[in-house]
């Protein structure tokens, strides 16, 4: 079958869903490991146009979500040092600490905590502010890790010596694997996109080798993601699973090597918790010793005490694929985009928030 890539086009969409209809021939899950696939799949009601037998789920891929309580209640304790600035990207702002404390409320109650669009603003706070030390929160995957990594080297060779980064960065490949070993049954990955554009297809080509379980990697695009399913059920109908690049406009086997190169000059790998998920082997990014004295919990040391999360929220097995947001008794009601109880619910990448914004679409 020749595929073809995809835009945002009706006629397309219409077509592709009609090819998905003739080509299924059972029952399928495919889980998306990518929130801003997550979001799109629930915006543009993808998952109304598929046959009854075809389940799309979601995965870990909301990097707030996976962000460990320990990691936001470490920089609450930063954020009430008087010498110390904060900067974050706007979704950590909310996330719910031990006891619901997040960074929007202790800025509320007089901490410098200040909302960046990249870690080169971060930088530029530092040199603006030398009198303070300038901590910048390294969130999210491989998209982002590059980023981070640029602006420790900038701040390495330039001695800007009150600039520091605490990493919570992680790497999405160990989770998707977890997820496997754990049980939750699948027929196929739907892939992110901007994580491969960094790191390339190959970081996945283990999975269909090691389960027998297929991949694509998926633009954003309704028609991207409509193909990327319908690649899927070629896959699975054949028996030959593989990984494919449907974001080939994107997206090549070997990535960004530039990007991967700066990456791994500045991190190492190591064992780190995912929210709801728990501890995963080699899942993480430290900063490597090099960069030590950019390192905030290397050089300031602080003791944080972490309190287990609300036993009502199912988050964790929201993220395996396990649960959906409906099976929550929390739901909706007192957890909320407003109020989140869960991580899920704060950032518009997470399920929760996505279910709850397009529910009234869910006819």
């Amino acid at each position: 079958m020749k595929f073809i890539d995809g835009y945002r086009d009706r006629d397309l969409t219409d077509r592709l869903a009609r090819q998905i209809r003739k080509a299924a021939a059972g029952t399928y899950t495919f889980m998306e490991v990518c929130g801003g696939h997550t979001a799109a799949i629930r915006r543009f009601g993808i998952h109304s146009l598929l046959p009854e037998g075809i389940r799309l789920i979601s995965g870990p891929g909301c990097p707030v979500c996976v962000t460990g309580k320990g990691f936001v209640d470490r920089l609450s304790v930063y954020a009430g040092l008087k010498d110390v600035i904060i900067t974050l990207y706007g979704d950590l702002m909310r996330i719910p600490g031990s006891g619901g404390r997040s960074l929007e409320k202790a800025r509320a109650e007089g901490a410098d905590v200040r909302i960046v669009f990249s870690s080169l603003d971060a930088l530029s706070t530092a040199r603006n502010n030398p009198g303070k030390k300038v901590i910048f929160a390294g969130i999210g995957f491989e998209t982002t890790a590059p980023g981070t990594a640029a602006a420790l080297q900038i701040a390495y060779r330039e001695n800007i010596s009150n600039f520091m980064v605490i990493s919570a960065h992680k790497i999405m490949p160990p989770a998707m694997e977890a997820i496997l070993k754990e049980g939750t049954r699948l027929n196929g990955f739907i892939c992110p996109g901007h994580v491969a554009a960094i790191t390339g297809s190959g970081i996945f080509d283990f999975i269909p080798r090691n389960y027998g379980i297929g991949c694509v990697v998926s633009g954003f695009e309704p028609a991207d993601i409509l193909l990327s399913v319908l690649m899927l059920i070629s896959q699975v109908n054949a028996n030959q699973p593989s990984t494919e690049i449907q974001y080939n406009r994107v997206v090549t086997e070997k990535g960004n090597l530039v990007a991967k190169e700066v990456m791994n000059e500045v991190f190492e790998s190591c064992d780190t918790e995912w929210r709801g998920l728990g501890l995963i082997g080699g899942s993480g990014l430290i900063i490597r010793k090099k960069y030590e004295r950019h390192d905030a919990e290397s050089v300031i040391q602080v003791k944080v005490v972490e309190s287990p999360d609300d036993g009502h929220c199912i988050c964790g097995d929201i993220l395996r694929g396990l649960r959906e947001p409906s099976d929550c008794g929390l739901f909706g009601k007192a957890c909320n985009p407003g109020e989140p109880v869960g991580a899920c619910m704060v950032s518009e990448e997470g399920t929760c928030h996505t279910w709850h914004k397009y529910r009234l679409s869910d006819g």
